[in-house]
């Protein structure tokens, strides 16, 4: 079992969503299926098989948040002295192609989020800035071809 490295945000927002499940989700889908079982015959009971469905779900969940809580190496990016981008930098750049600026910031798979700038480690773009400094070029290889990156600014906030 590998650590999950996973931001200070990141990690309250598991915390949140597996009370939501634990303490909301789960005890009002026990009663749905109470209330479906007094509906009579379950073989042809759709209220009741969907009611199921959805407490297998809640059941999964619960079972997979749990997991990363517990393999969870909280980073607290305000911590972090680098001039280096590593997980949690907040990386602003220019396309050198289109003169185009954005700003992301490097976080776990579970948290990332493009619509918010938020890319996963993993990710071609991430993995292609880890280790630059201001100054540096990045070259990163996508669907639809090559593009260079310049970094302009390196922050952990």
């Amino acid at each position: 079992m590998s650590d999950l490295p996973i931001t200070v945000n990141g990690f309250k927002n598991i915390k949140i969503e597996l009370d939501d499940l634990i303490h909301k989700q789960r005890p009002n889908i026990v009663k749905a299926i109470a209330a479906a079982r007094e509906h009579g015959d379950l073989k042809e009971n759709a209220e009741y098989h969907s009611a199921r469905e959805k407490q297998s779900f809640i059941e999964g969940r619960i079972l997979e948040l749990e997991d990363k809580v517990a393999r969870a190496r909280i980073i607290d990016p305000t911590t972090i002295k680098d001039k280096a981008v590593r997980f949690s930098a907040t990386v602003s750049l220019i396309d050198c192609n289109t003169e185009k600026e954005v700003t992301y910031m490097l976080v776990s798979e579970y948290e990332a989020d493009i619509k918010n700038n938020l890319i996963s480690i993993t990710s071609p773009i991430a993995r292609g800035l880890i280790n630059k400094e201001v100054g540096d070029e990045a070259v990163i290889a996508t669907p639809k071809g090559e593009k260079i990156y310049e970094i302009l600014d390196i922050q952990y906030k």
